[in-house]
């Protein structure tokens, strides 16, 4: 399939609402807008997830970040900067997001991502894209594609069909990071 194609239709889902089936740099991911309350709830919905649990979102650099946190600590561009695995933040305050996906302790997981498909997905939409791991929650995370349950392919929009033979490394480290610049390695 042609890229150029996927990246049109996936845009076109997400554009009207709906959930994709994705690779992303680590494993194949869930995604939708991450400022559309709707479809974010249908991701929690078709994961059996409880909202509380929040997702992460992906973004492609220094202007979306910017617009989603006023403040962002010099040490996570370290991180990311320094960081041989993808690298996943959990930062305070974010906005101009969807009011589901932000942790009961006003904080927000955040990765940038560089991986060709994601980056001109997010270039396209000019918003940040959820990613929460093509799985029930509580069961393992498919490392490919054939490990996707049928429930999670039948319970998206549009799958992506680029990388199917793809295996997929590990999920992202994630790390917590507080204004405050306290921090704590949530997995490695």
């Amino acid at each position: 399939m042609d890229v150029n194609t996927e990246l049109h239709n996936a845009f076109e889902v997400i554009k009207n609402g709906g959930i994709i089936l994705y690779p992303t740099d680590t494993v194949w991911g869930i995604g939708c807008d991450a400022t559309n309350p709707e479809a974010i709830a249908k991701i929690y919905a078709l994961k059996q997830r409880e909202d509380s649990k929040s997702m992460i979102v992906l973004m492609n650099g220094d202007k979306m970040m910017y617009n989603v946190f006023s403040q962002i600590p010099d040490l996570a561009w370290d991180l990311w900067d320094l960081s041989e695995k993808p690298t996943t933040l959990i930062l305070d305050n974010p906005r101009n997001i969807s009011e589901n996906l932000i942790a009961a302790d006003k904080t927000l997981g955040v990765r940038i991502i560089k991986e060709p498909f994601c980056f001109k997905l997010l270039e396209r939409m000019k918003k940040p894209l959820v990613s929460t791991s093509a799985n029930i929650s509580g069961m393992p995370a498919p490392k490919t594609f054939k490990e996707i349950s049928p429930e999670i392919i039948k319970g998206v929009d549009y799958v992506v069909n680029l990388y199917r033979d793809k295996v997929c490394k590990n999920p992202s480290t994630i790390i917590k990071l507080s204004l405050d610049n306290q921090v704590k390695v949530i997995r490695k």
